[in-house]
């Protein structure tokens, strides 16, 4: 099966960059603003030192990754924190895309930034997999 939206070319870093900062602007301001602080990175893959850490094994297992302390373990007596990082890996992603076929390209960069992203607000992958079950119901 061809995956939805598919095209005669892999998109770039740049390209998955656009779409990423598409699905960004489609999320309300307030959203947004909660979060303006997190710096978007696109990489081809996870470095092999991320998924040694992370004890994964395929490097296309991993598609995204939230990188720093969430709004819940944070205190106005902390010092500044790093600004966290959301990274997004365009190979991983293109890989789940081709294997599902079912998405589109953009629906599933979406699907991984605002993934992401809600970890900066300390929403466990757990109960971001119920939240996505509950709006498919």
């Amino acid at each position: 099966m061809a995956p939805s939206g598919s095209a005669s070319f892999a998109p770039s870093l740049d390209d998955m960059a656009a779409m990423a900062r598409q699905a960004w602007l489609a999320l309300p301001t307030a959203f947004r603003e909660r979060a303006a602080e997190i710096e978007f990175r696109f990489e081809d893959f996870p470095s092999d030192e991320l998924l040694a850490d992370l004890e994964i094994e395929d490097p296309f297992a991993l598609t995204g990754l939230y990188e720093g302390p969430d709004l819940t373990e944070r205190s106005l007596l902390d010092p500044t924190p790093a600004p966290a990082k959301v990274f997004l890996f365009r190979r991983p992603i293109l890989e789940e895309w081709i294997e599902r076929g079912d998405v589109t390209l953009e629906d599933l960069v979406a699907h991984v930034l605002i993934h992401e992203v809600a970890h900066h607000f300390g929403i466990s992958d757990e109960a971001i997999d119920q939240l996505l079950d509950e709006a498919e119901d």
